[in-house]
């Protein structure tokens, strides 16, 4: 039977992917060897299996380096759960994007994410968002 993990070590793993996030580098100790990725976004869906595939599909997706200005994890009974937003600029402008990770731990590192984000935002589709949108909270 798996023992849920111990709660600083589920917040520093929260905070090794956001580094990972915006240095597009995995931090030592981040993953396991056989970490699955499972990401679906708006209209696809992929899957990884190692560190180094997960690695690649994240630099071919977000080749420019941003920011992280809001996150927040959860600890569950096997692992945590990390919503997140991003920003990067391109030559096209600043882009967003909003995700949620459910991720298994073992061995004290990320073994299973399933990771579900809302598809890149342009700097047109933040504006008429902003027009049409009244949000309660950031």
């Amino acid at each position: 039977m798996s023992t849920a993990p111990d709660p600083a070590r589920v917040k520093e793993l929260a905070d090794l992917f956001v580094r990972f996030l915006r240095t597009n580098t995995a931090p030592d100790g981040l993953f396991t060897d056989d970490v699955l990725l499972d990401l679906s976004l708006p209209q696809w869906r992929l899957q990884t299996r190692g560190p180094g595939e997960l690695v690649a599909v994240r630099r071919r997706s977000h080749p420019a380096l941003g920011t992280v200005p809001r996150h927040r994890v959860d600890a569950t009974p096997t692992g945590l759960v990390l919503e997140f937003e991003e920003q990067w600029e391109d030559a096209q402008g600043r882009w967003y994007c909003r995700e949620l990770m459910r991720a298994d731990v073992r061995d004290g590192a990320i073994s299973e994410a399933s990771v579900y984000c809302t598809g890149d935002w342009s700097p047109a589709t933040q504006a008429a968002h902003a027009r049409e949108v009244t949000l309660l909270r950031p």
